[in-house]
């Protein structure tokens, strides 16, 4: 499939990936045995995982379709998060959402 997108620099994504784990660096410093946002208890993911009236939407759309449980339902929320994080933005917007549920179905395809 074709695709107008320009490969980004291995050093590029490198400074991404490092700038986000130092965001969750600080933000999980206080917190027990938390270092990743895979890490976060559901409580947590809650808090740290906000999302807008149209992400909830799209996200309950898609637990019903793919038939997902309430623990994919985080994992989606977790993997949002760091979507956004490595997109440089605190918020997690629609498009992380949707990257992120497209990443759990390609996970249940057999």
């Amino acid at each position: 499939m074709p695709t107008d997108r320009k490969a980004e620099k291995s050093s590029v994504i490198r400074e991404r990936v490092i700038k986000t784990r130092e965001i969750q660096s600080v933000r999980f410093n206080d917190v027990g045995d938390v270092y990743s946002n895979a890490m976060m208890p559901s409580q947590m993911v809650k808090k740290i995982c906000k999302i807008n009236e149209a992400g909830k939407s799209l996200l309950k759309t898609a637990m019903v379709k793919l038939r997902l449980s309430a623990r994919a339902y985080d994992r989606i929320l977790k993997v949002s998060r760091t979507i956004a994080y490595l997109a440089g933005t605190e918020d997690i917007k629609i498009e992380h959402l949707a990257e992120a549920i497209k990443y759990r179905s390609l996970h249940r395809v057999e």
